[in-house]
């Protein structure tokens, strides 16, 4: 049975307390701007701003930590609008610095997103797991395999290949193999599936990727693995927004309450939008773009013609443009409330972005006005 009457709020807060329980020092989120790594533009994994104590630095708050951090990903920005994908998410995450190892990666997983008391009390019986089937680089991964069993019948693991269930930050860094863990998110279930049967069930999204407990031992170097870290480490990871959309019993991330205020304050009411699903499609981007926006701009991200201005930029002007194929007028009227309810959903989470909600509503603003007189002038 899914617990439906977590809200999105609740959900983020009792994950930090399920970890702070098991001995994690609770981090803030870091900005969505790299600090100190010009190689990225922004964070897109909880993971990033631990770089350094994951290649064995002592971190000042301990061996176990845990956090919730804003991300930014615009690699699929092209699928934006569908059930899942989105360009601003923000990322659970723990981590065993050289502590822990996969024994309780694993259990700690499976408790929170299955426990009604202390986690998610998501339906077991919906779960599946992936793990890595072995290469050149690591050994297939029987261990995991062997403590999963103590949780979820055998025939519900499949093995898969690094394509899948290995990660790594890029071509630089700690990386490992990983355990997935998916739900099915059919309204009768799907029960007892083959390899290639759950292999097609992930391809066209009947199962949803909930859980990533990542297996950091390794390291990376211009693409290789060149040998194993000096400490085993634990990273973990779950989006928030995915994990929200299935205890709310939603089909597509856009009816979690991240959204209720910002689509009410979208105005969108009429027949031919609801039955038509370009529309809806284009008013989840909308909804999508607008957050992300209001978030770079409470980090500190001005539009402009290069980096992360440049993604900021785009951001609002696609939004211009997705707004004026739905309403076919100006859209000061239509974008500025959503970005003001944005600020009022995340003022708890993130006390700054009540802060810079003046600044903010501002910056879309005038880039809002600028895109507009170019399009009017060409």
């Amino acid at each position: 049975m899914k617990n439906s009457m977590l809200s999105s709020a609740e959900i983020r807060i009792r994950f930090l307390e399920f970890f702070k329980k098991r001995g994690h020092a609770v981090l803030p989120s870091a900005s969505l701007v790299p600090e100190n790594d010009p190689s990225v533009l922004f964070n897109t994994a909880g993971m990033q701003p631990l770089v350094p104590y994951l290649m064995g630095q002592k971190h000042p708050l301990g061996n176990r930590l845990a956090s919730c951090q804003k991300c930014v990903r615009t690699g699929d920005i092209e699928e934006v609008g569908n059930h899942k994908n989105l360009t601003f998410f923000e990322m659970l995450g723990n981590w065993s610095l050289g502590d822990y190892f996969k024994e309780d990666a694993i259990k700690w997983s499976y408790e929170f997103l299955t426990s009604k008391e202390e986690g998610l009390g998501l339906d077991p019986e919906r779960l599946y797991v992936t793990v890595f089937e072995g290469d050149e680089d690591a050994p297939r991964d029987l261990e995991a395999v062997e403590i999963w069993k103590q949780y979820i019948p055998e025939n519900r693991i499949y093995f898969l290949p690094k394509k899948n269930n290995w990660w790594s930050p890029g071509d630089n860094g700690p990386c490992g193999p990983d355990t997935e863990m998916f739900y099915d998110v059919t309204p009768d279930g799907l029960g007892e599936m083959t390899h290639n049967e759950y292999v097609a069930a992930d391809e066209d999204g009947r199962v949803v990727e909930i859980w990533n407990d990542v297996f950091m031992q390794y390291e990376k170097r211009d693409g290789k693995v060149v040998g194993k870290l000096s400490q085993k480490n634990v990273d973990t990871g779950s989006g928030l927004e995915r994990v929200t959309m299935l205890v709310q019993g939603k089909t597509n991330v856009y009816e979690t309450d991240f959204f209720d205020q910002a689509r009410s304050n979208l105005m969108i009411r009429t027949m031919e939008y609801t039955q038509n699903p370009e529309y809806i499609r284009w008013s989840r981007i909308i909804l999508d773009h607008l957050r992300a926006a209001l978030f770079l701009v409470s980090d500190g991200v001005v539009p402009s013609n290069k980096d992360q201005g440049y993604v900021l930029r785009r951001l609002v002007r696609r939004t211009v443009i997705y707004v004026q194929k739905i309403y076919k007028k100006t859209p000061h009227d239509i974008i500025l409330p959503v970005v003001d309810s944005y600020a009022n959903v995340y003022g708890e989470a993130y006390p700054n972005m009540l802060d810079v909600k003046a600044t903010g509503y501002e910056v879309i603003r005038n880039e809002v006005e600028k895109f507009i007189k170019t399009l009017t002038t060409v």
